[in-house]
């Protein structure tokens, strides 16, 4: 479905480049002056040549007939060659997650790309040269999301060249003009205030209506708000980077503080994002740094302003109609335990209550081990750990007694409570975006006595960008794994000898 409303984009987007050539054409014919809304002066050698520039209507139409064209042949490809689906957002998974499972296919799909990896590389230098942007921002290219927005970017920026009348740019820079106030400190403060309110409409788009914590969100919406802040900032004058920076910066905590503020978000959650939002701001106000120093800069605002509004819920679409199939992932921890592997399993298979936490983490929320019983023996027992969310219950799955324990996840408890300043809130993430599958504790004799303890528990995670997040929530799985074993460890140590 998703593939064939690209397709249909693409069509769509070459008939009307066809409208607009056709229309310039007539306008040269007649010899009537104007601007072409869209030049265009395409060349076979465009598709290979690094040198010279290229217009915005030739590098915005070869690159989507070229993405559409990948795609298609990508699908097509993975379909009959591996027997695996392939959709738009596989493109943004890290080269190093397929590499680990399957390096015969990251290899055929790098091979398959190389061809138009280097039309896209050569296409956006020149793009770059022709509207006087540093030649180093081709980076960009390589990064998701960031590069759609990007290329949205470069395909809707003016060439240079062009001779360009400002009473043929439309109605929007007038809008502009009157309400961007031309005082340094007003403009900063206007732009934090659209920003803020459009970053939290953006959200509970993304959050409330499309119901996804994906790229769009955590990736796409901080480059797009620290891009549009400074070019609001710096629409009437050209400001330094420090001002810029600042921008940004206030931008980003703002923001974070307006989605606590309405409820949409917790604490917790905002906090954890908040790295990844700010880095990814900064690089958005570089790029309209780069901008603003442009001549005409007040001529480059409005439609790119427009087409950054467009592109977000666009993308948020996108991403709802095609779920990204999570990974699953395992995290192991161990321990040694000065005890026999009958002690250590008498206090693994349950245990009594812990002591309330001390570490930071779970006193701000995460969902942390209160106590485990366990109902029967042997494969098809129940086991149910208390955590301070709820209970997790866990049927036995493989009983090896005093060596191998493994069990599913049948029911979950909230992954952590968000800290809000109305008490418990109920923030959408909370609610199956993480999805613990099941676990396995290993007992291993040690030489010297003792016993080697090693825990594997498997999860997905339903929020993007996985390998960001994966971070998160591996640390968070590591410290609740610590907790138990810490605690089976003392429970075991301290057990009389003869147990």
């Amino acid at each position: 479905m998703l593939t064939l409303l690209v397709n249909l984009a693409v069509l769509v987007f070459i008939a009307i480049m066809a409208v607009f050539i056709i229309r310039q054409r007539r306008l040269r014919e007649s010899g009537k002056s104007g601007i072409s809304p869209i030049p265009f002066t395409a060349r076979l050698s465009d598709l290979w040549r690094w040198d010279g520039t290229v217009d915005r209507g030739t590098y915005a139409l070869i690159g989507l007939v070229g993405f559409a064209l990948k795609h298609n042949l990508d699908r097509l490809a993975t379909s009959w060659v591996f027997d695996r689906p392939w959709g738009l957002f596989n493109y943004w998974i890290p080269p190093s997650e397929i590499l680990q499972e399957e390096p015969l296919f990251l290899s055929f799909m790098l091979i398959l790309s190389l061809p138009f990896i280097w039309v896209g590389v050569v296409l956006t230098l020149r793009r770059l040269r022709d509207v006087k942007l540093p030649s180093a921002l081709v980076i960009v290219f390589f990064l998701p999301l960031v590069n759609l927005a990007f290329f949205l970017l470069l395909s809707v920026l003016p060439s240079r060249q062009e001779e360009v009348f400002p009473e043929k740019t439309g109605s929007l820079k007038p809008f502009f003009d009157k309400v961007i106030p031309r005082d340094p400190w007003g403009s900063a403060a206007f732009s934090l205030l659209i920003i803020t309110l459009v970053g939290v409409a953006a959200t509970g788009l993304a959050v409330l209506i499309f119901g996804e914590y994906g790229w769009s969100l955590f990736v796409g919406l901080p480059f797009c708000l620290g891009l549009g802040s400074v070019l609001i900032h710096s629409y009437h004058a050209h400001r330094d980077y420090l001002s810029c920076f600042i921008v940004a910066t206030l931008a980003t905590v703002l923001l974070s503080l307006a989605l606590v503020a309405v409820a949409i978000e917790g604490v917790l959650c905002v906090l954890m994002a908040a790295p990844i939002a700010w880095v990814l701001a900064i690089l958005g106000a570089s790029i309209g740094y780069l901008i603003q120093r442009r001549p005409l800069n007040q001529l480059d605002v409005p439609p790119v302003m427009l087409s950054l509004l467009l592109f977000l819920p666009s993308v948020m679409a996108l991403e709802s109609l095609s779920p990204g199939d999570p990974v699953q992932v395992a995290v192991h921890t161990s321990i040694s335990i000065q005890a026999s592997p009958e002690q250590v399993w008498e206090n693994l298979i349950s245990f009594p209550r812990l002591e309330e936490p001390k570490e930071w983490l779970f006193r701000l929320g995460v969902s942390y081990p209160i106590l485990a019983t366990i109902e029967g023996e042997g494969v098809g027992a129940v086991r149910r750990c208390l955590f301070s969310t709820g209970t997790f219950v866990e049927p036995i799955e493989v009983w090896e007694e005093f060596r191998l324990l493994r069990f599913s996840v049948s029911e979950q408890a909230p992954p952590l409570q968000e800290l809000s300043p109305y008490g418990e809130i109920s923030a959408p993430h909370l609610d199956g975006y993480f999805h613990p599958e099941r676990a396995q504790f290993t007992l291993t004799p040690l030489p010297q006595g003792g016993t080697h303890l090693e825990g594997i528990s498997w999860y997905r995670n339903d929020i993007w960008p996985a390998s960001y997040w994966r971070w998160w929530s591996d640390w968070m799985v590591h410290k609740i794994h610590l907790r138990v074993f810490e605690h089976i460890k003392r429970l075991a140590e301290e057990a009389p000898t003869g147990l």
